[in-house]
């Protein structure tokens, strides 16, 4: 049994906060890691193109799957068990990886990956809720944001840089070490915060969360590159729907859910999460779409892509501790405003490319949509959570992060959709690269007017003094036993 849980006012949070911001950054790194690799990897292990997009899409299904009973890992083991398990399969996929003969040893090793990130994200996010005070959240999520944001952008051209000079084992090789002096790290300094509650292991819940997060997931990330009406996508979208209905009112009923959906009778957590929801369905749909422009139609290389997303992602970094210490002065309503005024505008502004659209503009009008970004997604996040109680924090992050897992992947599917749809004949416009940016504009004006509604939304978020919850706190309705969740 691990020590026994600590009070926060006696840890030390510094190392701590280095620790876990270490092993997310690396979590979140490789969901990225690979992406301008591909070639290298379909040349050495003789795959196709397809074949090998699945290093990607298997990391993103798997992590989306975790996430989600991360809240149930939370309360039924202590942080430091979870947060060395999470990064000894880490680590174990890393070495799987790294030492690949073939294909199928490196899905078993991305696998690995992907189960301990997707642990990873959401127990880092509910431990610096709980160690920080609520008047200080704001700056500890910033710290969140600039991982999160800084770590994706990194991946590509960190990667395509090397596979230029390495064989692609030294993506993972490289990763290793770090993450085995992050878990000693880990050993000595981690405090167990969390308050366990030993809930009964529910294996239906968990197979329904399975199948109905996964099957999500899986539709609308080949619903992108194939037809909407086809078994491949059809088929796992159905399944996943059908699925998560069973396991939404399966919760409903447990008196110990896998995931608390209660989270969601709480005004400011659902109306926070909705606009985290559209800001990440407009943000993450365009810069997926907005790579496929210039390599595809503008004809610039990978790296030219990277080192397009790298000033933005570093700018996004810069400004998420900034912003994180703002909330904390005026609260998420300001901000969020203002941060989406920009998404709105900078998005509108990629809605006119053109073969001969400068690198300089793409850089600036991206680097501007990442500013606008920290100003809204972790101020936005920390505002819903922060009207939860205690015992709800780990359901609450679990929720905020499956939802923000999710409404990606159809936004996604649903910009790259419209572009292939809204592009021209190139007979009709004469000019074949013209003709497919005519789709990218239209989706680019279909990213606008989700930014549009995340902009509406963002009036409606109450005032600083106004954010913690009124009325009685949510109970579950069990007769003459006693609530999982307790009042603070």
């Amino acid at each position: 049994m691990d020590t026994a849980q600590v009070s926060v006012e006696n840890i030390n949070r510094k190392p701590l906060v280095i620790v876990l911001l270490v092993g997310s950054f690396l979590a979140i790194l490789n969901q990225t890691l690979l992406t301008t690799a591909l070639p290298h990897f379909m040349n050495d292990l003789q795959i196709t193109a397809n074949t090998g997009q699945w290093l990607t899409t298997i990391f993103m299904l798997v992590n989306g799957i975790m996430i989600p009973i991360t809240a149930f890992l939370i309360e039924k083991y202590t942080t430091r068990k979870l947060f060395m398990t999470s990064m000894f399969l880490f680590a174990l996929g890393t070495l799987v990886c790294a030492l690949s003969p073939t294909f199928s040893f490196l899905m078993i090793g991305r696998v690995l990956q992907a189960a301990g990130a997707g642990i990873m994200m959401p127990l880092m996010q509910t431990v610096f809720l709980l160690i920080f005070p609520v008047e200080k959240r704001g700056a500890a999520m910033g710290m969140v944001g600039l991982v999160i944001s800084f770590a994706p952008a990194l991946g590509p051209t960190l990667s395509g840089w090397l596979v230029e000079h390495y064989h692609w084992s030294i993506l993972f090789w490289i990763v290793l070490p770090v993450i085995v002096i992050d878990m000693i790290a880990a050993y000595f300094v981690l405090r167990n915060v969390t308050t366990l509650h030993n809930p009964k292991v529910d294996m239906l819940s968990i197979i329904l969360s399975t199948f109905g997060f996964g099957g999500l997931l899986f539709g609308f990330s080949y619903a992108g590159a194939h037809s909407w009406t086809s078994a491949s996508v059809v088929l796992p979208t159905v399944i996943g729907v059908i699925s998560l209905v069973w396991f939404i009112f399966r919760q409903l009923k447990l008196e110990q859910p896998i995931l608390e959906f209660r989270v969601f009778k709480y005004s400011v957590f659902t109306l926070t999460t909705v606009i985290g929801m559209v800001v990440f369905m407009s943000l993450i749909g365009g810069s997926t779409i907005l790579p496929i422009y210039m390599q595809n139609m503008h004809h610039f290389t990978a790296l030219d892509t990277g080192l397009m997303i790298l000033p933005g992602a570093v700018l996004m970094g810069l400004m998420s501790p900034i912003t994180g210490r703002i909330f904390d002065k005026i609260g998420a309503r300001a901000l969020s405003i203002g941060g989406l005024a920009i998404i709105f505008v900078t998005t509108a502004l990629f809605s006119n490319l053109t073969t001969t659209t400068s690198f300089t503009y793409l850089t600036i009008i991206y680097a501007l949509r990442m500013i606008g970004l920290a100003m809204v997604m972790m101020p936005v996040t920390t505002a819903g959570i922060n009207v939860l109680p205690r015992r709800l924090i780990p359901h609450g992050t679990a929720m905020n992060n499956t939802m923000r897992q999710i409404s990606g992947s159809i936004g996604t599917a649903v910009l790259i959709t419209i572009m292939t749809m809204s592009a021209l004949d190139p007979q009709v416009t004469g000019d074949v690269d013209m003709a497919m940016i005519h789709g990218v504009n239209v989706s680019f004006m279909a990213a606008t007017v989700l930014s549009l509604i995340g902009l509406i939304l963002a009036f409606f978020i109450k005032k600083h003094d106004e954010e913690q919850p009124k009325g009685k706190p949510v109970q579950v309705k069990r007769s003459q036993k006693k609530s999982p969740i307790p009042e603070g």
